[in-house]
């Protein structure tokens, strides 16, 4: 009861619902004069045929026959009083059984029900926020990011100006809060100034919109918003993003980088201080058929192996491990340390010959951008786009259907190394690397996921390499989120810094046995301002120092389980 009062208090103190709650009153006032009018014609229709009732009779017989009861227990013999009562049968039709519940659920239940509705969703943060992401847009890219950040103990919360569209992310169980997104009290409500980062991936249109109304709200929070168009860059720079990306196109560069037998050069793909982390394949070097015992590349060149990349499975090296055709090495060193292993493969500017051209499948934005990056290098590849007004723009088109093994045949196909699927449907991207795979089962296909959910199916399909757009996004926005703490690289792999637990003060690295223990291998030690990388396994750990270490996402957990950064 209590409830229900309040509910009914709320209701009351809205202005539009106190409109709605007069003209309800108003039906009622109308349906009550009926009933007493209805009434007194009763009594003085039965006393003209000559029968004397009370005048709780009249009230009772007005209302069963109003709401179609009819009991049959009083009627009137005269027809002037059966024309009464078929009057008073229809207008209780009419006003009880048609026009009250109308009235009922226009005036009172709907308006309340939107109230309900909009206290579930609610229009701001607790005031105790703090550190959070805010986003405005919900994806699948959200969701993955929502994910990461949660493994991180961050908080967040979801900015959308849809009543609706909140509802149903809050029954999904997501943190929303509804509010406009080009209004800066919107942002107030979220507590902007104690957010860590506004994540802003709508249309260039809108995003550019959002970002000025951020501005407003808070000079000083870091946005990072994703630019489809290339004039849209400078656009939403103008406007006041902190970084702005073009995620399609660093798929493209990432697709073409991961090219096997192109190039032989290390590729630097993070960096924390002074450590660079790299890949470089294996193929066609010298390394190929080795162990990383016989290698000796820590002792000829300085980097440290941390990691192998086989068929899109990240595992430690053993000493032991056979260096294969199929293996992309991870490495650990500085710039001088890359720079000696370029120099030791032998391939610093020239690119070794390849049986045929890259065939991109796919011509839209991410297979344009593994075009400029293949055209970069010098590598030579044909792009295969059905769009007719796509495929005329350049002479490394082929035009027609990915699926038309004549136009495969035409890009090169029988000859090529390798086949780069860009398309953003996932389900073509299944069908035609179960295609390819047949044609070419020798050759490396390399797939583009939109949706991490089918990076397995893609493997399963025949993918040897599978990038994912949504995983792309997380990793850089992540990165941007925890600078020089962690560094989140492809498919899972994050390189991340912890302070010294006590239990591994005055220990060796090889005695402390991080890697047999939690699979995290160190790469660096960070003793006062001094970064040594890759560590000698003998270096006595000292109070004071951090940790950089590298592993999967699972390593990670097991880390901190075992090491909890809360003790000490």
């Amino acid at each position: 009861m209590k409830t229900m009062a309040t509910q009914l208090t709320l209701l009351l103190r809205m202005g539009q619902q106190r409109s709605n709650m007069r003209l309800l009153l108003k039906f009622v006032l109308i349906l009550l004069f009926f009933f007493v009018l209805y009434s007194v014609l009763f009594h003085l229709l039965m006393l003209y045929e000559g029968r004397d009732y009370s005048w709780i009779t009249g009230f009772y017989w007005t209302l069963t026959t109003m709401s179609t009861l009819g009991f049959g227990d009083i009627t009137f013999a005269s027809d002037v009083g059966k024309v009464f009562s078929v009057v008073v049968l229809l207008s209780g039709i009419v006003f009880l059984l048609v026009m009250l519940p109308f009235t009922f659920i226009q005036f009172f239940y709907a308006p309340w029900l939107e109230e309900q509705n909009k206290a579930r969703a609610p229009r701001s943060v607790p005031e105790t926020m703090s550190g959070h992401v805010i986003f405005t847009q919900f994806d699948d890219v959200t969701v993955n990011l929502i994910e990461k950040i949660g493994q991180y103990g961050i908080e967040y919360v979801i900015v959308t100006g849809e009543l609706q569209n909140a509802l149903d992310l809050h029954d999904l169980g997501f943190k929303v809060v509804v509010g406009e997104l080009d209004d800066p009290r919107t942002y107030h409500r979220l507590r902007i100034d104690s957010a860590a980062m506004v994540v802003v991936l709508n249309d260039d249109i809108s995003s550019t919109n959002i970002i000025y109304t951020i501005r407003e709200a808070n000079a000083r929070v870091i946005t990072v918003t994703n630019a489809d168009l290339e004039d849209s860059l400078d656009i939403l720079q103008l406007a006041g993003s902190t970084h702005v990306f073009q995620f399609t196109k660093m798929l493209g560069r990432a697709l073409a980088r991961r090219v096997l037998g192109v190039s032989m050069k290390a590729n630097v793909i993070g960096r924390f201080d002074r450590l660079l982390i790299a890949e470089a394949p294996a193929m066609r070097t010298w390394l190929q058929g080795k162990t990383l015992t016989e290698s000796r590349l820590r002792e000829v060149t300085g980097v440290n192996v941390v990691g192998v990349w086989e068929k899109n499975h990240f595992s430690l090296p053993t000493p032991d491990a056979i260096i294969d055709e199929s293996t992309v090495l991870v490495l650990a060193g500085t710039d001088e340390h890359l720079d000696r292993f370029d120099r030791s493969i032998g391939f610093d500017t020239e690119t070794p010959p390849a049986k045929g051209p890259v065939v991109v499948l796919g011509g839209g934005r991410v297979g344009q951008a593994v075009a400029n990056a293949l055209k970069a290098r010098l590598i030579d590849f044909r792009v295969v786009e059905k769009k007719a007004g796509i495929a005329a723009r350049e002479e490394y088109f082929v035009q027609g259907s990915a699926a038309d093994l004549d136009v495969l045949i035409k890009a090169g196909i029988n000859e090529t190394p390798a086949i780069i699927i860009t398309t953003h449907d996932d389900n073509l991207n299944i069908y035609l690397t179960i295609y390819c795979r047949r044609l070419r089962p020798e050759a490396q296909i390399i797939s583009r996921a939109s949706l991490d959910r089918n990076i397995n199916t893609l493997h399963r399909a025949g993918a040897n390499l599978v990038l994912s757009y949504s995983s792309m996004v997380t990793t850089t926005i992540m990165n941007l989120l925890h600078p020089q703490q962690m560094l989140m690289l492809s498919e899972g792999l994050n390189v991340f810094r912890l302070p010294l637990h006590p239990k591994l003060r005055r220990k060796t690295l090889i005695g402390a046995k991080i890697r047999e223990e939690t699979g995290c291998s160190v790469v660096a030690v960070k003793r006062k301002e001094e970064m040594i990388v890759n560590p000698d396994p003998e270096i006595v750990l000292e109070k004071g120092d951090e940790l950089v270490l590298i592993g999967s996402a699972k390593s990670e957990r097991l880390f901190t389980e075992k090491y909890p950064t809360s003790e000490g």
